[in-house]
């Protein structure tokens, strides 16, 4: 590690972040280190064993590092309090040995890989000198995730069956989009002339690998682990949970809250789709009418741009109001998402220096036609003033706090309840009055419910409550589950089986969003009471969104104080 001797918090919470950044490129690139450009991480058991033992030599550091004179300033308090928990939530997975069965249908190193291609510069030859160098890395990149997955099997520490079986299909994508070429291939084409050649036989290289991949997972994985649980217990299921939200949580106290909002938010619902479709016999009859008679985007690019000029309508009519933007946090694009990907819409934060902008992505899943009433609140959750406000913010004033609060250190339930927030004061606002928009609100409000209610009932095995309207009295399953959500929620069954894989693949992650949003208006609410009618909502906002990362329980603490 750099010298941190005599090192406040902040101090060794960056160097960490340096030293991380030499471990795992990836990273690097999220952040904009032009010489991450040109390398990958090492994936194979000691490349991970590597960077836990930097999380352990860290939290040695942390421990003297609080004992130094002006360590209990807030700027310190805040920022080793969140290095502490993160570092210690990061090492109990990989003690667990979670990352020997990291098999998925996102966020695994396997897209870790391809997703960092879609950050990479490439604008300049020189940038493209670089991606070379970074294809040529692919081949290594993916045997040393497939020598932990090995690991696993030979530790019987096997993944869940149905991620497992959804991953095979993805390399198979990756491997061939189409006419013969893989999705490496096609990324090269937009590669100069004068490196054509060694683009494309690197490309061919990581395409092959790929393939290597895909053919291990389907003919010796997906077999080793056929039969295994799909769901995780409730040992498994609280240490996930811990690292994904930064709390621990009273499970069975999160799943009755789910319920409570599930039905509040019904009852919502129905009078919204009476103003939609008379005599609706469900609130989703009305949504399902909607996606036949209702608004629509025809065309791809004509919905990007759409998606575009929605956040900058947002963004002008926000700043100076509830809050007070700075140029670089005013800059956001809207993008396409490469084929492959998940069913869900996410966000990539900008660089530190801001040179790639935020960017929302939309994965299309093939169609070409988009429902108005599905995008208006998901792109307040995504753009703004959501994941792009809180998530440029804390880039924007990293120098007040460190760059590992602003970075790194991200908590997914603090973010994911920020965007969920975001989505709820929108609404607050007057933004969605319009029966179709705020239907759409309301079901994506109920999706984030029913996913605290599925997460949480099938991992641990819940039984279902007497007052449900489906299966009361029995316990969940995955296809409880997915028969659940798809008779409660507006989106299409390939999208409800993609999240039903998704929360297979990380356990405890999709509660955050309803968590999340919970402790944001709760903090709102006590700072609020502390300030009476001299409460100020945009200072709050601002103060907020400058706090850096913090896990759920340290936010309630610092939002109320605000």
């Amino acid at each position: 590690m750099s010298e941190t001797k005599s090192a406040l918090p902040r101090q060794i919470a960056d160097a960490y972040v340096d030293e991380l950044i030499a471990l795992d490129p990836v990273t690097g690139t999220y952040l904009g280190v032009a010489e991450s450009s040109s390398r990958l991480p090492d994936y194979s058991p000691a490349g991970q064993e590597a960077v836990a033992e930097l999380a352990r030599t860290t939290l040695a550091r942390l421990d003297e590092a609080e004992r130094l004179p002006g360590a209990d300033s807030d700027a310190e308090r805040r920022c080793a309090r969140l290095l502490r928990e993160r570092l210690t939530a990061e090492l109990a997975m990989h003690d667990a040995e979670e990352h020997l069965r990291a098999v998925g249908n996102m966020h695994t190193p396997g897209h870790s890989v391809r997703h960092a291609f879609t950050l990479t510069p490439s604008e300049t030859e020189e940038d493209w000198a670089a991606i070379v160098e970074r294809l040529r890395a692919v081949p290594a990149a993916y045997a040393g995730y497939r020598a932990s997955l090995e690991l696993g099997l030979e530790r019987k520490l096997f993944a869940a069956p149905r991620p497992t079986g959804v991953f095979v299909e993805q390399l198979t994508e990756w491997a061939d989009t189409g006419e013969g070429r893989g999705w490496f291939e096609d990324f090269a084409v937009a590669g100069p002339d004068a490196l054509r050649t060694e683009l494309d036989e690197a490309a061919r290289a990581a395409t092959a690998s790929v393939a290597e991949l895909r053919d291990w997972m389907r003919d010796v994985y997906a077999p080793a682990v056929e039969g295994a649980p799909n769901v995780v217990g409730r040992e498994r299921y609280a240490r996930t949970s811990r690292h994904f939200n930064g709390t621990d949580l009273d499970l069975d106290e999160a799943y009755a809250y789910g319920w409570a909002e599930f039905h509040r938010l019904y009852a919502e619902m129905v009078k919204e789709a009476e103003k939609i479709l008379p005599g609706a016999r469900t609130p989703w009859a009305a949504l399902k009418h909607l996606d036949e008679h209702g608004r629509h985007i025809e065309g791809v690019e004509e919905t990007r741009q759409w998606l575009q000029d929605l956040m900058d309508r947002a963004i002008a009519d926000l700043d100076g109001t509830h809050f007070e933007l700075a140029e670089p946090v005013r800059n956001v694009e809207s993008r396409i998402a490469p084929p492959g990907s998940a069913a869900a819409p996410y966000y990539t934060e900008p660089s530190e220096d801001f040179s790639r902008p935020g960017r929302t992505w939309l994965p299309t899943m093939g169609a070409t036609r988009f429902p108005v009433y599905d995008l208006v609140s998901t792109w307040y959750h995504e753009g703004v003033p959501g994941h792009h406000l809180q998530l440029a913010q804390w880039t924007y004033v990293a120098d007040r706090l460190s760059r590992y609060q602003a970075t790194v250190g991200i908590v997914s339930a603090n973010a994911e309840g920020w965007a969920l927030y975001a989505e709820r004061l929108m609404d607050e606002l007057g933004y969605l009055t319009d029966a179709e928009q705020r239907l759409g609100y309301l079901d994506a409000q109920m999706m984030r419910a029913l996913r605290v209610i599925v997460d949480i009932g099938m991992h641990l095995e819940l039984e279902i409550p007497a007052d449900s309207p489906f299966h009361p009295g029995e316990r969940w399953t995955p296809g409880l589950a997915e028969e659940f959500f798809v008779a409660h929620n507006s989106r299409p069954a390939d999208f409800v089986a993609s999240e039903l894989t998704r929360y297979l693949t990380m356990p405890g992650q999709a509660i955050g969003y309803k968590l999340g949003e919970r402790v944001w208006l709760l903090g709102r609410e006590r700072a609020r009471e502390r300030h009476g009618d001299s409460f100020d909502l945009k200072a709050w906002h601002m103060a907020a969104l400058s706090l850096g990362s913090l896990g759920l329980d340290d936010l309630l603490e610092e939002l109320s104080q605000l």
